[in-house]
């Protein structure tokens, strides 16, 4: 009989330590095999909430928000590329960060017909892979459709509020238990695990978690 497993992933689209993490994360699911019943659910994050939907130079924001200089963003974007590239994620060239909240509705919309994760996954690669603004609705019905979901719904989503509300509240949930960077693994609601993991980090954590019960 299989154990059951439940992953609840907490994340920005517009963080790249998150690309990095659900990569690592999943790789990790694969070493522990199908001796698990595995549930992995994605959880919204805004990094920048307040952004405007054209977005800001990463640089720039990069700087403003965190105080680093323009050599050490640099030098951050090819520990990125590194690590993403050691997980199986290539990052593309990406000049500008955006506001994710609609990209977020969209997940929550996708989550009802079962098809979160996958939609999660193209996103990250639209944002990260390809450059692609996640603010965009184009963009965003794109990448809807490439998994199966119906572009018109997704669009009619977009242009509507729908979801906000459960957007903030999920947001807000996650903000009350403490959780103020991303990714925020949490295992069988009882593990936490801060960051982009190596992929050993997380297997240990997920047999460490199935062996408490």
């Amino acid at each position: 009989m299989k154990q059951p497993l439940r992953i609840d992933f907490v994340s920005d689209i517009a963080c790249p330590w998150c690309a990095v993490g659900l990569s690592s994360l999943e790789l990790a699911l694969s070493r522990v095999g199908d001796a698990v019943d595995t549930t992995l659910v994605v959880h919204p994050f805004e990094l920048n909430p307040e952004m405007g939907k054209d977005g800001e130079k990463i640089v720039d924001y990069v700087v403003k928000k965190y105080g680093r200089t323009p050599a050490q963003v640099a030098e951050a974007q090819v520990m990125i590329r590194e690590r993403g590239a050691s997980v199986g994620f290539t990052f593309g060239p990406r000049t500008r960060i955006y506001n994710t909240f609609d990209a977020h509705r969209l997940v929550h919309w996708a989550n009802l017909n079962g098809k979160q994760l996958a939609l999660k996954r193209a996103l990250l690669q639209a944002y990260h892979g390809d450059g692609k603004a996640p603010s965009d609705h184009d963009v965003l019905v794109e990448a809807a459709q490439s998994v199966g979901l119906d572009a018109a719904e997704a669009r009619k989503v977009l242009q509507s509020d729908d979801y906000a509300d459960e957007v903030r509240a999920e947001e807000q949930e996650y903000q009350a238990m403490g959780i103020h960077a991303v990714p925020a693994v949490i295992i069988n609601n009882r593990y936490l695990v801060s960051g982009a993991q190596p992929v050993e980090a997380f297997e240990e954590a997920i047999q460490q978690a199935l062996a408490e019960g």
